[in-house]
């Protein structure tokens, strides 16, 4: 959106209409409903229906504290859209401002030049005809499992240890009032309230406890976090199945090179127990757009851009990447997650104080 704006040529490749949701994409956190404001989408996601939180709550050992939304940075509230809500708010801001949209297309592979910089890409359309587009910067945003790093072997830099899986569906009329956050050994929890007057409940533990996921794996968990708010989800209207995450422990990639970079999970990805995935992938979207636009055509301004770009990713985003690593790992008791949520908290402010830095970029 900000490169179409620039005046650059931007074409967008997606396999599929809009993303999925998953469980770490649900709730925006601070900096990124930072983001969505500046860019003048909030009123967008907020005229879909999307509820706004203005309180969240942690919940561990035999306490629960209860935090009141602050405005700052002009953001009074937090909110949690389904993709299928704020993936098109994107994607028509990004044509708006001159961006070229393809779905269903899939990469096979990259081209490269005499020098071996990648060139473009090659692949096929919904219809199966192969294609080729040239471009001078290739940006891969196609998930952890991503092909575009797989084509361009792009390193894990750094590697987690912690995995936590999870099994979450989307209960209706259920009375919460904020964010919700569970914290016991082996045993987290959560609810989030999304459009339509839904919810996104989860229960997570051990890959071994959570297994194939079902409905009575999250209420046994849920009831051992939370009998409080098992109590309450209890009398909400279920949905018809619930969804597994099965567990992937975390990574940062070296998420740049010679006429290619990655953002969002592609090139760092961390276990969803944080709820900033989201959060994150925008964040990294902006700080990959602004490298781009602050170089000039030549290659060594360029390669200096984006190595900037990761400099300040990896900034950003060690603390937060370790204290997930550790709370996903299961590994603190009752005692020690206080402080660890502290961390998080903390890793967070810094994020947004970095984006409240930028300069105001209006989307229209």
């Amino acid at each position: 959106m900000l490169l179409a704006r620039h005046g650059l040529r931007v074409l967008v490749l997606d396999r599929s209409r809009y993303g999925a949701d998953t469980l770490s994409t649900h709730a925006l956190m601070r900096a990124g409903v930072l983001q969505l404001l500046r860019w003048g989408l909030l009123d967008r996601v907020i005229e879909a229906g999307t509820p706004p939180v203005r309180r969240t709550s942690f919940t561990y050992a035999t306490e629960r504290v209860d935090v009141a939304i602050k405005s700052a940075h002009g953001v009074d509230a937090l909110y949690a859209p389904r993709r299928t809500v704020l993936d098109p708010i994107l994607v028509d801001a990004a044509e708006a401002a001159g961006a070229e949209v393809r779905f269903g297309v899939t990469i096979t592979d990259i081209g490269r030049d005499h020098r071996g910089r990648v060139a473009g890409v090659v692949g096929r359309d919904e219809d199966g005809r192969l294609f080729a587009a040239d471009a001078n910067l290739v940006i891969g945003a196609d998930g952890a499992r991503s092909t575009m790093a797989e084509l361009v072997g792009a390193r894990i830099e750094r590697a987690g240890t912690g995995a936590a899986a999870s099994v979450y569906g989307y209960w209706s009329d259920l009375d919460t009032d904020g964010y919700e956050w569970i914290f016991r050994p082996n045993a987290t929890a959560g609810i989030i309230p999304t459009n339509a007057g839904q919810a996104c409940v989860f229960a997570g533990a051990t890959p071994a406890r959570i297994g194939v996921g079902r409905f009575d794996v999250l209420r046994e968990i849920l009831a051992e976090a939370s009998p409080e708010a098992a109590a309450r989800v209890d009398a909400a209207s279920p949905p018809a199945g619930v969804r597994t995450f099965s567990g992937r422990p975390g990574f940062v990639r070296r998420s740049w090179g010679p006429g290619w970079a990655l953002v969002g999970d592609a090139g760092y990805w961390k276990d969803p127990i944080s709820a900033h995935g989201l959060t994150d992938a925008l964040r990294d979207a902006e700080l990959l757009a602004r490298a781009v636009i602050s170089s000039d055509t030549s290659e060594r301004d360029r390669t200096d851009a984006l190595a900037d770009y990761q400099a300040t990713r990896d900034r950003l985003s060690a603390p937060l990447f370790e204290v997930t690593d550790t709370i996903a790992g299961y590994r603190w008791t009752d005692h020690e997650i206080g402080a660890l949520l502290i961390q998080l908290s903390s890793a967070m402010a810094d994020e947004v104080d970095a984006i409240a830095a930028f300069d105001s970029v209006v989307a229209s």
